[in-house]
């Protein structure tokens, strides 16, 4: 066969198998298609299905075929980044500014600590720190990957448990946006290279002058227009801020976050959001799950996600709950916004792709990292609906 009848095969099977296991398997309550999606990747991963299927596993994932998945995961993961950074609403969280301040910072700052805790420990066993890493940005990007909230993920969770556009739907999101900020910044600062610096400062100056020439442009544009010109800049601001070092995630934030959602109907962007995690998104789930690896023993990889997972979620949760002690909030609600703020999923995959990239991780750590994220968005709905549930049944009460 040749590479485009392979790479026909290797489409096939990232969209047949995490779909048949998810309908039939009727998996929707406690895994989304899009967890299945990032399970099946790490199975037909070199750890799980290269070592039951070498040569099937060599046969079908080719470096040509590799090459030609990576390119689509490329692109995919970039409209991704950029609808996150357009959804940010930092209008709203300003106008709410102590609440949304206090709320945000405990729950980025006490998991960030829980995890730059957990990698301290991890750094006291060989092959979880990578070569390019310094010890600082080893500990603080594991501590920042326990510490993220998915943003794109979290607004999909929050369709589906029908508070999207409730008013704790709302605060949730400004949380959700700011904390998103915070987790880039802190992306930006751990790949900061100092023998690249003119490079670095040259694109951070130079973006902010393009960002407001761009922003001139936007609002004299035609919407049908915006969203074309929004895909050249999405390209122009990745290539720049790959070429100064930062990665082209980041510059595909900057591209996103330097937009105006108002700029672009909302349903249509819903749909776009939706279509990208249909029709592409999956290519990236596959490329993500092809860089799992379990060379330091497979029960080693498990012990250091549960690890991570803890760390996770026992921050989030306890800097939640202090943030509704401060701010009075009722009961029930702190519990409820802990646990939907700690879904991780593809922001975190995405963060962790970057890390591993820049060689501040090892592929184990990588593979820790994602088994975390899966088990810890899995958890989000069976345990916020019984207490959303709980509380708006007090409210009818006291009613």
């Amino acid at each position: 066969m040749n590479t485009t009848e392979i790479f026909l095969i290797a489409m096939t099977i990232i969209f047949t198998v995490p779909y048949l296991i998810w309908r039939l398997g009727k998996t929707d309550y406690y895994a989304p298609l899009v967890v299945v999606q990032i399970i099946t990747g790490i199975l037909l991963g070199p750890g799980i299905l290269g070592k039951a299927f070498p040569d099937y596993y060599a046969f079908v994932f080719n470096p040509a075929v590799i090459q030609s998945l990576n390119g689509i995961a490329w692109w995919a993961v970039m409209l991704f980044v950029m609808i996150a950074g357009v959804e940010l609403d930092l209008k709203k969280a300003w106008a709410h500014r102590r609440e949304s301040g206090i709320t945000a910072g405990l729950a980025l700052g006490v998991p960030l600590l829980f995890g730059c805790a957990a990698a301290a420990l991890m750094m006291g066993f060989d092959g979880w720190m990578g070569p390019k890493a310094l010890t600082w940005q080893f500990v603080v990007g594991v501590g920042m990957a326990c510490a993220v909230t998915a943003l794109p993920i979290l607004i999909l969770l929050m369709e589906k448990l029908d508070i999207l556009r409730a008013p704790i739907g709302q605060r949730i999101l400004r949380y959700a946006s700011l904390d998103d900020i915070a987790i880039w910044g802190v992306l930006a600062l751990i790949l900061m290279d100092w023998e690249r610096i003119g490079r670095q400062g040259t694109f951070l100056g130079g973006f902010v002058i393009a960002a407001w020439l761009f922003h001139q442009l936007m609002v004299r544009l035609a919407e049908r227009d915006r969203w074309f010109v929004a895909l050249i800049w999405l390209a122009a601001v990745s290539f720049s801020a790959d070429w100064a070092g930062l990665h082209f995630m980041v510059g595909a934030f900057l591209a996103g976050a330097s937009m105006e959602a108002t700029w672009f109907n909302q349903e249509k962007m819903d749909m776009l959001r939706h279509h990208v995690l249909l029709v592409i998104m999956p290519v990236f789930f596959l490329s993500t799950g092809l860089r799992t690896n379990w060379n330091v023993g497979g029960a080693a990889v498990f012990i250091a996600a549960a690890l991570l997972l803890f760390a996770s979620i026992a921050g989030k949760l306890i800097g939640v709950r202090l943030a509704g002690r401060i701010l009075n909030w009722a009961p029930g609600e702190a519990g409820i916004i802990g646990w939907l703020l700690q879904t991780k999923a593809l922001i975190m995959i995405i963060f962790a792709n970057i890390l591993l990239d820049k060689q501040i991780i090892t592929s184990e750590t990588f593979t820790a990292l994602l088994l975390m994220a899966v088990a810890s968005t899995m958890l989000t709905v069976p345990r916020v609906a019984p207490q959303l549930a709980r509380m708006q049944s007090l409210i009818q009460r006291s009613a």
